[in-house]
């Protein structure tokens, strides 16, 4: 099923049965003899405006991603979880702290757990009966994915019988692609598709969505090989469990029929949320320039002042998509500074940095100009920190996967930055791209608000560089 087809079920899905649970509440009131509502408009009115709100609850709390072969039960206790929040918010809401508070609770307030019963059974209902709708016509191979077996001998083999065994999983197994020419797969049946050094012309002859890696546990080297080969194409990565050490915390499991599997790198943030996150980037990077404009021309004035140089130090920087940008700063260091050194990265007590350039990294104010970059779209407030061409051409070359990191637009601040200390070595920076790939497959709004409560927290207590 398409996704925006899904979507547009869900949410006819969700209003008709958000309605009809509130219209079957006030029924049910009115026969106990607590009528709240004079007119029909006024129930038309309060059940639209309970209908929007609790679309958007269910927005925020991610309960419209697109939804494949996962388990109907998991998405019940998603549904518990925020109905049971929201209605706990609306009787807050609605709570008269004169009335409620200091006589005995009213049976008309209690009946909220009514509500709660009749929106939770309502929802449940009108979303499992769409999930069974799809999970129905998965089995019968209509919206099943293209998709591929990487892998060798017996271990690709059963792989490939377990998945035509559960065809609402949703995989539609064209065939393998070996890792070398000789293995033997011990079912002549199952197609060949092509070798592994044409991974990706592969792919993109057969139109291939999922790719599931099949690999023995001494083939991990080669398991990094296809995750690099399939780094910029547009395929979900997928692994057996047994191969889980490789990636610890950079994957999440899914699990169905008691048949589990490890999805490497998944869907990042939702359309909504990312211009949510956009729209965020524009309204806080103007408010913080124009409102606190006076601080920041005594910055400039105190950094003219102190040493010889510009006021402002651009660097080129990769931001998303590999796309080379520059970066704007207040110049913290000496002016030239690695005109001898070359590109090195900065130290914590680095001798090149001017006495107003260790107040203004402290209080994190070099960071300042590069509101600029986030109005101009290189860059987002949180995000993974944009790397100098130099250093990005030596990592993809020592770590398979970072190029992942180029699929979000980079960041100001980010879960690495609060996290890890300075970058002072390539071990350092191996340490925050782990952090940069579980912010990378775990963004969310709410995500961005931690850190950035983080980052205020830390310029607060003086703990910046």
């Amino acid at each position: 099923m398409p996704k925006l087809i899904e979507r547009i079920l869900l949410i006819i899905s969700d209003v008709a049965t958000i309605n009809l649970s509130f219209f079957f509440w006030v029924q049910l009131r009115e026969e106990l003899g607590y009528s709240s509502f004079l007119t029909l408009t006024d129930l038309s009115v309060a059940s639209g405006f309970l209908c929007l709100a609790w679309l958007l609850l269910f927005l925020f709390f991610g309960l419209y991603r697109s939804w494949y072969a996962q388990s109907r039960f998991d998405e019940f206790i998603s549904l518990f979880k925020t109905i049971t929040l929201g209605v706990v918010l609306i009787f807050l809401a609605t709570l008269d702290i004169q009335q409620d508070v200091e006589n005995p609770v009213q049976i008309s307030r209690i009946m909220i757990v009514s509500y709660w019963f009749l929106l939770l059974g309502t929802v449940s209902f009108g979303r499992m009966s769409l999930r069974t709708l799809q999970r129905k016509l998965l089995e019968h191979g209509i919206g099943q994915r293209n998709s591929v077996i990487v892998g060798s001998g017996k271990k690709a083999a059963e792989l490939f019988d377990k998945m035509k065994e559960y065809p609402a999983l949703g995989y539609k197994i064209l065939g393998v692609i070996p890792l070398r020419r000789q293995d033997d797969y011990a079912q002549p049946a199952i197609p060949v598709l092509g070798e592994i050094e044409n991974l990706k012309v592969v792919l993109a002859r057969n139109q291939i969505e999922e790719v599931i890696i099949a690999l023995e546990t001494k083939e991990r080297d080669e398991v990094f090989d296809v995750i690099g080969a399939c780094n910029g194409l547009k395929v979900n990565l997928k692994i057996v469990p047994d191969l889980y050490d490789i990636v610890v915390g950079q994957a999440r499991t899914n699990q169905i029929y008691g048949f589990p599997l490890i999805e490497i790198f998944p869907e990042l943030m939702p359309q909504w949320e990312r211009r949510v996150k956009r729209l965020f980037d524009i309204l806080f990077s103007g408010f913080v320039l124009s409102a606190f404009s006076p601080l920041w021309l005594l910055a400039a004035l105190a950094i003219k002042l102190d040493s010889r140089g510009s006021i402002f130090y651009s660097q080129e920087r990769v931001g998303r998509n590999g796309k080379k940008f520059h970066v704007y700063k207040f110049r913290s260091m000496v002016r030239d500074a690695e005109s001898i050194s070359g590109p090195v990265w900065a130290d914590k007590n680095d001798p090149r940095v001017t006495r107003v350039g260790k107040i203004i990294r402290k209080l994190r104010i070099d960071e300042i100009p590069q509101l600029l970059n986030v109005l101009k779209g290189d860059m987002s407030l949180v995000g993974p920190r944009p790397e100098r061409p130099f250093f990005v051409r030596r990592l993809k070359k020592e770590i398979p996967y970072y190029t992942r990191r180029f699929r979000v637009r980079p960041g100001i601040t980010g879960w690495a930055q609060i996290k890890h200390r300075y970058d002072q070595s390539f071990d350092d920076v191996r340490k925050k791209i782990q952090y940069d790939l579980y912010y990378i497959e775990n963004m969310s709004l709410r995500m961005d608000l931690k850190i950035i409560i983080n980052t205020v927290y830390t310029i607060l207590a003086g703990k910046g560089h």
